[in-house]
């Protein structure tokens, strides 16, 4: 074995224990689904900094739709632009009793009630780099061409879910899930990356923990 190889497999074993995940669920209402009901999932409105990314949205109503039993999730953008300008980040409510408000407008109640949407899920969250360290240096020469070091950051990905029942006009709970881990890439002539997935992990636990609260696993 080179001392290549083992450089990676102590650096994997040491990487493989640096990813933690716990997942919290709130819940004030009865939330089983009915046939022919379904969720949205969109980015909860930020009067300051960012929303949930697109990509990640996309990523949990995935999740819920891929189960053995799926939830039936409507398109966002789809939802979003068949009730323009209701549920747009300036004009949504920001409250579940607000709901009233915007059913009792012309035409919108007929265009939910078309949608099939009888919950919406309002998700809030990020990732974003808690910590680093570590020099890594790279170079070519004619004929070889390599990189010596180490070095390793931190990700921390919190994304909380909350659930309105449209029908009820009230909240119905909240899914919460945080996971932190460690990458790391070595230079050991080739640099060998050690990524560790926290966005990914923390959809499929939040698209895990809500498709329990929908159908009933928790």
């Amino acid at each position: 074995m080179t001392r290549h190889t083992i450089l990676s497999v102590a650096l994997l074993t040491l990487l493989s224990g640096c990813m933690s995940a716990r997942v919290e669920q709130t819940r004030e209402l009865q939330t089983a689904i009915g046939q022919g009901e379904a969720v949205v999932v969109l980015a909860k409105p930020q009067i300051e900094g960012a929303s949930a990314a697109d990509a990640f949205m996309d990523c949990v109503a995935k999740g819920l739709h891929s189960h053995a039993n799926p939830v039936d999730v409507v398109d966002n953008d789809t939802f979003v632009d068949q009730l323009f300008p209701w549920f747009e980040p300036g004009t949504a409510p920001s409250r579940p009793e607000g709901v009233t408000r915007v059913l009792g407008q012309p035409g919108v109640s007929e265009k939910i009630a078309s949608t099939g949407v009888r919950y919406i899920v309002w998700l809030d969250g990020a990732t974003r780099r808690t910590d680093g360290g570590g020099s890594l240096a790279c170079g070519a020469a004619p004929g070889a061409a390599g990189c010596i070091g180490f070095g390793w950051w931190e990700k921390e990905s919190a994304f909380e879910a909350t659930i309105w029942d449209i029908k009820q006009a009230k909240s119905a709970g909240s899914v919460g899930t945080n996971v932190t881990g460690t990458s790391a890439i070595v230079g050991a002539i080739v640099p060998l990356p050690f990524i560790a997935r926290v966005e990914g992990t923390a959809c499929s636990r939040l698209s895990d923990q809500l498709h329990a609260f929908f159908k009933g696993g928790g």
